[in-house]
Formats: structure tokens, C-alpha cells, sequence
């Protein structure tokens, strides 16, 4: 089936806007983006009217536990922390999810169609993420990257785990001389197991190291939660020890140290900005890092690392930090090509151009100002949610079997 999606003021986010383009669709992948005149449409296709709409990709939030910490479930519903070992890299983020959980619906609400889910910050070393559509009836189908990165924690929160039970690591000292250790025993794994393989012998595979393997092979990025500056240094420096592809999560104080991030061209998935300062971390967080940080030539998503703040609220931290000093078209890209590009999704999301899914949101207006909302929400081509006027609710496609 053909899908065009026709007349209303599109936003490909990488490109010109379009007055009154044209998207086609054709088997969940977008095949054409233009003028009316430049994008022929079958005379079968299904004709999606976006008049007076803004028709964007759908956002990417990059860092969020939808489905491993479930909202109002409790301690049942949260799967986000395997705190029993401080090296849990064969731990698996899609093992926790449950595709019922409301914010699915939420994440659909503010026009985000991709995440990455990922573990907690409880362990210095926390397990592997993975990225998925927020529409779907089982993982199986939701999944479009099985596995993307590994989450690893510096700071407060694994030295307080840790510290608790009166073992390693309990200082800032014992959690870097946990991942450098992994690091260390991954290496000298790898080179034992490509020793045994040339040689023909049986190898025992260890699912902890084997996954620190691909980290330094490059296969998998390394997200990492960190807030303080001294923090994100520590970061940067076992990224350069061990020659692995870094990524900052949350960078809190990133804003401080804008000028080495940008030397080392490292990437910061930044937020969420929406919170209190309820800890001695978050202490110089603001708004105003979006901006510093951009303008510094730092590559920035925006999170909400929901469910710290509601996924729902991602477009809302993004237009506050303009009111804050981020400029409009890098709000956008923060929100679409730049947290897709930093972890290699970008083949599949991000943008509204030939060969990637067809995640399409069609906005009231402008999405950053907070009175537009989404109307419309496409997910590899299929609608999957739509508000209603006259109910002033939006309306989710079924996720679950009927007769």
C-alpha cells in the first residue's frame, strides 16, 4: 500500500521546509519528500490531507526506561537496576520491557515514535540498551536496534548503592577502578578467544565480557551517566585509555567544560532539564547549557529520561531551552537527526528523507510553541495515534489481541 501524505508545511529537519510538500510511503519506509509537483503519487495511493499541519519526523528521545520502570506499578514494575553486581554489562534492558506500560501511549501524545531504553544508574557498569518504536504489541515488533550501546554510571548514585552494602566500589576511585578492570579483563578475553578461534579449540563464551568486547571492537557505544564536570572528564578520560565510542548522558555540568567537549568531539545526550536540583550532582543544572553547550559546537539530544520527567515533555524542555538560548533549528535537530546520528540510528530515524522509516508527526503548528500538539502519528507508515477534537483525548491504536 501507497501513503502520501499531501499539503501540509513540511519539515524534514535535514533540508528546506516545504510549503504544501509531499511525503510518499510505501511499505513503512518513505520513498519521496518534495513539492507537489516534484513527488509523483499513484493514482491508488491513500491520501493522508495535512493541511495546515507541520509534518515532521518523529522525535527520539535517547535515553529513557520506558517499560523497564513502569509509572504507578511500584517496585513490581521497576526493572531498571540489577544492583547485585557491580558489572552488569550481560544485563539486557529489552528483557525488562513491558509494551503495555502507559507511557508508550504518552510518548505517542508528544510525537515521540523512537527511544532507546536503557538501564539505571545503580551500577558502574549497568547493561546493554536497546532502541525501539513506541508502537507496537510485543518487543519483537517494537524493536528496531536489538542492541545499541551499554550504560555505565560515574557519581553519586553507584558509590551510594555500593557504599550501602559496605563494598566496592564506595568512592568515585572505586567505580572508575571497576570499569577499568572490565575493560582490562575484556581486552585480555578477546585476545584469548580470537587466540582459541584461530586455533581451532572450544572457547567458553562469558556473556559480560563478550559484550565489553564488542564495546572496544566499536560494535556497541558507551552511554555514560555522569552530571559533574570532574565526572564527565573521568569519562573522557577511560573513553581515550580504552579507545571506546563515548557518549555523555545527562552532562549536567557539560555547559562548564563546553570548550573540551567540543575538542574531543564528544556528543551529549543532555537532560532532563526539568527537574529539581534534589542532589549535590544536579546542583548547577540550567537551561541555559542547551545553548552554551550548541553554540560551543557541541552535538546535543535532549532527554527526559522519563520517567523522570513524562516523555510527553520532551518538545516542552526543547522549547524552553530556546527561550534559554538554543537556537530553533538545533532544538529540533536535538530532538530528531542528532540523538538518531550519535548512536548510528540515523539510517532508520531522524529525518524525513528516502529509505528511513516512516515515523511522521503531523503538528497543530509549530511543536516548539507549547499550544501546538500533535494530531497525527505514524509509525513505519501505520497511524497509530490521532486526537480527537471533539473529545480533546487522543486516541491510541489498539495494542492488544481481539477477536
Amino acid at each position: 500500500m501507497v501513503k502520501a501524505i499531501v499539503g501540509g508545511y513540511v519539515v524534514p529537519v535535514e533540508g528546506d521546509p516545504i510549503d504544501g510538500g509531499t511525503v510518499l510511503i510505501e511499505n513503512g519506509r518513505i520513498t519521496a519528500v518534495g513539492t507537489a509537483a516534484e513527488v509523483d503519487v499513484p493514482e491508488d495511493a491513500e491520501l493522508v490531507d495535512a493541511s495546515g499541519t507541520w509534518v515532521l519526523p518523529g522525535f527520539v528521545d535517547a535515553h529513557t526506561h520506558l517499560g523497564v520502570h513502569e509509572e504507578g506499578e511500584g517496585w513490581a514494575g521497576n526493572d531498571t537496576n540489577e544492583m547485585t553486581d557491580p558489572n552488569g554489562a550481560r544485563f539486557r534492558a529489552l528483557d525488562g520491557i513491558d509494551p503495555f506500560e502507559i507511557g508508550f501511549d504518552d510518548a505517542l501524545s508528544g510525537g515521540v515514535t523512537s527511544v532507546v531504553i536503557k538501564p539505571g544508574s545503580g551500577n558502574p557498569i549497568g547493561g546493554q540498551t536497546v532502541a525501539v518504536k513506541t508502537w507496537g504489541r510485543t518487543a519483537l515488533d517494537m524493536v528496531f536496534d536489538e542492541a545499541v550501546s551499554v550504560k555505565s554510571a560515574l557519581g553519586e548514585n553507584p558509590k551510594r548503592v555500593y557504599g550501602d552494602k559496605n563494598q566496592t566500589p564506595s568512592t568515585r576511585l572505586g567505580v572508575a577502578a571497576i570499569i577499568r578492570e572490565a575493560f582490562t579483563k575484556a581486552r585480555n578475553y578477546a585476545a584469548q578467544r580470537d587466540h582459541a578461534r584461530a586455533e581451532g579449540k572450544p572457547f567458553d563464551v562469558d556473556l559480560t565480557l563478550e559484550t565489553l568486547a564488542k564495546v572496544l571492537d566499536g560494535e556497541l557505544y558507551w552511554d555514560q551517566h555522569t552530571h559533574r564536570a570532574d565526572d564527565i572528564v573521568t569519562a573522557i578520560r577511560l573513553a581515550e585509555e580504552f579507545g571506546y565510542k563515548l557518549v555523555v548522558n545527562h552532562g549536567t555540568e557539560g555547559h562548564l567544560i563546553a570548550d573540551v567537549l567540543a575538542e574531543k568531539g564528544v556528543p551529549v545526550i543532555l537532560g532532563p532539564l526539568f527537574t529539581t536540583r534534589s542532589k549535590v550532582e544536579l546542583r548547577n543544572r540550567t537551561l541555559r547549557s542547551a545553548g552554551i553547550l550548541a553554540r560551543a559546537g557541541v552535538r546535543i539530544a535532549i532527554t527526559t529520561d522519563h520517567p523522570v520527567v513524562p516523555i510527553n515533555f520532551l518538545v516542552y524542555q526543547a522549547a524552553l531551552a530556546v527561550k534559554d538560548g538554543l537556537d530553533p533549528e538545533t532544538a529540533l535537530r536535538a530532538l530528531t537527526v542528532n540523538p538518531a546520528a550519535m548512536l548510528s540510528l540515523d539510517d532508520r530515524i531522524g529525518s524525513l528523507k528516502p529509505g528511513l522509516d516512516a515515523d511522521i508527526v503531523l503538528w497543530s503548528g509549530d511543536p516548539l510553541d507549547v499550544m501546538n500538539r500533535a494530531m497525527r502519528v505514524f509509525v513505519r507508515g501505520r497511524e497509530v495515534y490521532r486526537f480527537d477534537d471533539a473529545s480533546g483525548e487522543g486516541v491510541v491504536a489498539p495494542r492488544r489481541y481481539a477477536e
